[in-house]
């Protein structure tokens, strides 16, 4: 969820279609943390082992490396950055990307927590400080900054004030106290997905059709999970037969998928 916040925090003001991917490769039981957001507000993401219960974050994810992809249908390639993970708790780190990888100086908080599985609250904050900026607002920031740290209290920042009903107008608020905030937009995150069978056939047709044909022979079906949403997908002999009799394009191609799905 920390990962999620942070990827919609840094996905607000991008074009809808752009979207933003996080990825946390670790050394740590946790394997890897991936965030994927939209600049709708649309947001998704797993961890590779989500059975670690009350371990400490720092210690589920060890060490290892921030890699982030910015990518927009028009455009021939993507925008890809790395770093290295330092202090193993995703926000500072992402915080230190932008700061090495795309010198963005920015003050980055995402916590989260937790009753159980349960995700009782989450969410976080980004101030940057853009060209122009006169000290005198710089230095009312920081300390607005510190008085949101009293405000939260013991929890991780700023998962104390949203337990006690607190809001991200509210957060913007405190931080901006005195600078005559106006806010500019408000956006409702949402979960989205975009799985779905014909995803599926698409990557099956990439494999070599003899490992389609051994998979179906030993289990006599085809059985995928999504990462992001966990729907089990399950593809008969049958069916599989039949999509590949109808199967047109280049699977490898965007547009022939787009134009069959």
């Amino acid at each position: 969820s920390r990962s999620m916040s942070c990827g919609l925090l840094i996905a607000n003001g991008m074009q809808k279609e752009q979207t933003f991917q996080l990825t946390l490769n670790c050394d740590g039981p946790i394997r890897n943390v991936v965030a994927i957001a939209n600049g709708e507000g649309g947001v998704k993401g797993y961890v590779g082992n989500p059975g670690l219960g009350d371990m400490h974050i720092s210690e589920a994810i060890g060490k290892g490396s921030v890699q982030v992809v910015k990518m927009h249908p028009d455009w021939n390639n993507p925008y890809n950055g790395i770093t290295a993970i330092e202090h193993s708790d995703v926000d500072r780190d992402v915080g230190i990307y932008l700061a090495e990888s795309e010198q963005r100086a920015c003050a980055l908080a995402a916590s989260s927590k937790f009753n159980g599985i349960l995700c009782t609250a989450a969410g976080g904050y980004i101030v940057e400080q853009l060209p122009g900026c006169t000290s005198e607002t710089a230095s009312i920031v920081e300390e607005n900054l510190g008085k949101l740290v009293e405000i939260n209290g013991g929890e991780a920042l700023p998962a104390g004030l949203l337990m006690d009903g607190g809001t991200p107008l509210d957060i913007c608020k405190t931080v901006l106290e005195g600078l005559d905030i106006q806010p500019l937009q408000q956006m409702k995150p949402h979960l989205f997905c975009e799985c779905s069978a014909e995803r599926l056939f698409r990557a099956m047709r990439l494999l070599p059709r003899e490992e389609i044909d051994s998979i179906l022979e030993e289990q006599e079906k085809i059985e995928a999970r999504c990462h992001f949403c966990g729907k089990v997908y399950h593809m008969s002999p049958e069916e599989v037969e039949e999509r590949f009799a109808k199967a047109t394009g280049d699977p490898a191609l965007d547009s022939d998928f787009k134009n069959n799905a």
